[in-house]
């Protein structure tokens, strides 16, 4: 059930992604992101307040918020600093970047996940999902070459640069989740909603110095719809992860991988929508990815 519970994710991570480069496509990106966040923060609200109000009805339906102790709200404050500096990395680089270059990127994730998986969870993979595992890393360098054509040169051009630190934050993030929830016994909704919290707090700060006092970038932000929907999508996805976590026996360098099968979604959907040059040529590293995800999923 978690593998289907992590492809079900997939499925909600790779509409968010299509949603978040309509969001942040010339627009200020600070206050896009903390839009979507604030979003996600709304769309659990009510939880907590069911929880607080009618515990025993939101303990029937599987969506109570639980109390917590202050070391747990530190560790989860730990979480939202992580995942807030590597949205600000991932949202700027979506700026400038096209999505078909930017989501086999940070497709690189389970790379990051798969290694601290093996130290720090003592986790074994056999010897197909080490082919799984180079022939994803492969996929990316073929990427960086097709990258190239559209005037993106990996190594000078600083959102490249971005988009990497933000997938190893990402990756960093994945790692911690799975202490979270299976070693503090943190339920999926509550998780979400003080990581929603904490987040917006974290934000403020940031639009604090860097967008509110200027009112150049206050009027060159542009709302959509898609900014809401991209925090609605994003806790969507995370439920289902964070529900496929809970399983003792789920593996976090498998989750890892099964979530980026959305970059089918992202690719060749994406590509179509936003019109972006050689889609067909990134089909074949696309494949090399789907293959390897394929051999870490069901080797």
């Amino acid at each position: 059930m978690w593998m289907y519970l992590g492809l079900l994710a997939a499925l909600f991570l790779g509409l968010h992604n299509l949603c978040k480069k309509h969001a942040v496509q010339g627009n200020e990106v600070f206050p896009v992101l903390f839009g979507t966040i604030s979003a996600g923060f709304l769309l659990l609200l009510p939880f907590y307040l069911g929880s607080v109000f009618y515990p025993e009805y939101m303990q029937k339906i599987g969506f109570y918020v639980t109390d917590i102790s202050w070391g747990t709200h530190g560790f989860i404050i730990i979480k939202s600093m992580i995942m807030a500096s590597s949205w600000v990395l991932a949202y700027q680089a979506l700026k400038h970047l096209p999505i078909t270059i930017v989501t086999p990127i940070r497709s690189a994730g389970p790379f990051f996940t798969f290694i601290g998986a093996i130290f720090i969870y003592h986790e074994k993979p056999n010897f197909y999902q080490w082919i799984g595992f180079f022939l994803i890393i492969l996929s990316v360098l073929l990427y960086s070459r097709i990258g190239k054509k559209e005037g993106i040169i990996f190594k000078k051009n600083k959102w490249i640069f971005a988009i990497i630190g933000a997938t190893f934050l990402g990756a960093s993030s994945g790692l911690y989740d799975k202490f979270l929830i299976q070693s503090l016994i943190l339920n999926p909704q509550t998780l979400q909603f003080w990581f929603c919290f904490y987040t917006v707090l974290i934000l403020l700060i940031i639009l604090s110095i860097t967008w509110f006092p200027y009112s150049v970038k206050r009027k060159a932000f542009k709302f959509r719809w898609s900014i809401p929907v991209v925090g609605i999508l994003l806790q969507t996805a995370d439920y289902f992860y964070f529900k496929a976590l809970q399983d003792p026996d789920a593996l976090i360098m498998l989750l890892s991988a099964i979530k980026r099968s959305q970059i089918l979604i992202a690719v060749v959907v994406g590509g179509l929508i936003f019109k972006e040059q050689n889609k067909r040529k990134k089909l074949v590293p696309l494949v090399g990815i789907l293959l390897g995800v394929f051999l870490i999923l069901y080797s």
